[in-house]
């Protein structure tokens, strides 16, 4: 499967490689702050986090410097791609350029499955698709454009921590009920 040239087109340009996952990411966050399950929602407040869990201040300080991150690493990925002869070093990079856009979807589903719909799993598997997505994306970058692969690392630190923490806030005030019930229905079985 290839990829739509505007696809292509849009990280070519510095400005809109950055721009197109910062305005994205702003854009999901103004949608989050007007939701019924919004951070400021008394279902937050309510759930049970760990002690943890990072300061609400720091997701707007990180994510917008993630966000800047993703989109700079997907420009080097173009620049590399434009500059790669046929073969597998161009194969390479369009796979890249792929599964940037894939983590890039992946990451703009949770805020709404997770403060939208109020759904803690599924934005706990979303989250855990994420994560091995970008894992998948710096490690094809690596091969790629190690410059941009570099870049990924605190992005795949990331995602791999709001997993956890995603995890433990499902598991604390859902999972660990259905897992229960479960082990009910086995044993009367």
């Amino acid at each position: 499967m290839s990829l739509p040239p505007l696809l292509i087109d849009v990280p070519r340009n510095p400005i809109l490689a950055v721009g197109l996952p910062l305005s994205l990411g702003i854009a999901t966050g103004f949608i989050t702050r007007t939701s019924k399950h919004s951070p400021d929602s008394l279902w937050y407040k309510s759930l049970q986090r760990p002690s943890w869990e990072p300061p609400r201040w720091a997701f707007p300080v990180v994510w917008p410097i993630l966000y800047i991150g993703m989109g700079y690493a997907s420009h080097l990925n173009v620049k590399s791609l434009d500059r790669t002869p046929p073969g597998l070093g161009r194969t390479k990079a369009l796979r890249a350029l792929k599964l940037y856009y894939a983590q890039l979807f992946l990451n703009q589903l949770w805020t709404p499955l997770f403060f939208g719909a109020g759904q803690q799993s599924a934005a706990f598997a979303n989250l855990v698709a994420l994560t091995g997505t970008v894992a998948a994306w710096g490690i094809t970058l690596a091969d790629v454009e190690p410059k941009a692969a570099y870049i990924a690392v605190p992005y795949f630190a990331w995602t791999a921590y709001a997993s956890v923490l995603n995890g433990y806030i499902w598991w604390q005030n859902t999972g660990q009920y259905y897992y229960q019930k479960l082990i009910k229905k086995s044993k009367s079985s």
